[in-house]
């Protein structure tokens, strides 16, 4: 299986650990969140509609996911700098994952071919991950459509 099909990540399964920088350039470690639950939820680039709009949900809502025991980890393959940028316009309240090297969407099978205007690229896939205190998957939400995620993520919580 070539890495940039899908992981096949199950519902159950140990969430794939990974160290990365966040927006601050400090170092996220998803192990060390164990205890709390973590929506991380995948999105392509930073600053783009749909993405904004997804962003903005979590940001609207981070009250009620917080009273759920859960942190909120956005996942890109932007850079730090551009997550800083994103952050700060948007006044963004949890931390962006600079995953420059593209490890952490691999591991989690977001990294796939699209197409655009019948263009084919690599890209991610908009997906959200929720893993319990465990550090187990517990929910899986493919192909994310923004306008109703936030509720789906909130009732899975």
């Amino acid at each position: 299986m070539s890495k940039s099909e899908n992981s096949n990540l199950k519902v159950g399964q140990k969430a794939p650990d990974f160290t990365v920088l966040n927006d601050k350039g400090e170092k996220v470690k998803l192990s060390d969140l164990k205890g709390k639950k973590v929506d991380q939820y995948f999105y392509p680039t930073d600053d783009t509609s749909g993405c904004t709009k997804e962003a903005c949900a979590f940001r609207d809502g981070i009250d009620q996911i917080k009273k759920r025991g859960a942190v909120v980890l956005g996942v890109s393959a932007d850079s730090v700098e551009s997550h800083q940028k994103f952050k700060n316009k948007f006044d963004l309240n949890f931390p962006l994952l600079a995953d420059t090297d593209k490890k952490i969407v691999e591991a989690y099978g977001t990294w796939k071919e699209k197409s655009m205007y019948g263009k084919k690229y690599m890209g991610i896939e908009r997906t959200t991950f929720i893993i319990d205190e465990q550090g187990k998957i517990s929910h899986i939400f493919p192909k994310v459509k923004v306008d109703e995620h936030y509720d789906e993520v909130l009732e899975a919580l």
